[in-house]
């Protein structure tokens, strides 16, 4: 579990990870040999698991994001879903309850991308049925965890 301190310095990494340590100190009221024996533990302890830009996919022509429920056969659902997100199009893939067995979400460089996509998954011996949903907005999208 994440302390005081811990929240204090990721809420400080989601505003800008970018900065400096001394930074960061000076904003949460710490000094910098603090804050970089913090990071380095949170680290270690699989809660910082990196920092990544963001990106706007558009500017990438990844202009068409899809979101996929899918059936897949019992048994060989974890396997199937690890093979889905090996994909470098899938951002994410998750397990869900209810009528579908998983929900993918893509960004693709066109239809016919998505098309190829969406083939190769019917193609794939354990999926047995899927439904595409097309985003035409987003309303919102956050990849920061609220702390």
């Amino acid at each position: 579990m994440i302390d005081e301190m811990g929240k204090k310095i990721i809420r400080a990494l989601n505003q800008n990870a970018r900065q400096s340590y001394r930074e960061i100190a000076k904003k949460i009221g710490t000094s910098a040999p603090v804050v970089i024996h913090k990071i380095k533990q949170m680290e270690a302890g699989g809660a910082l698991r990196g920092y990544i830009p963001l990106v706007d996919p558009v500017a990438l022509g990844l202009d068409l994001t899809a979101v996929i429920a899918l059936r897949i056969s019992k048994g060989q659902l974890l396997e199937t879903q690890k093979r889905i997100a090996r994909d470098s199009r899938v951002s994410a893939v998750y397990d869900i309850t209810g009528e579908w067995d998983s929900l993918v979400v893509g960004r693709f460089r066109g239809r016919d991308d998505l098309n190829a996509f969406i083939k190769n998954l019917l193609a794939q011996p354990n999926v047995d049925r899927s439904v595409t949903h097309l985003v035409l907005n987003t309303v919102k999208e956050e990849h920061r965890v609220p702390v």
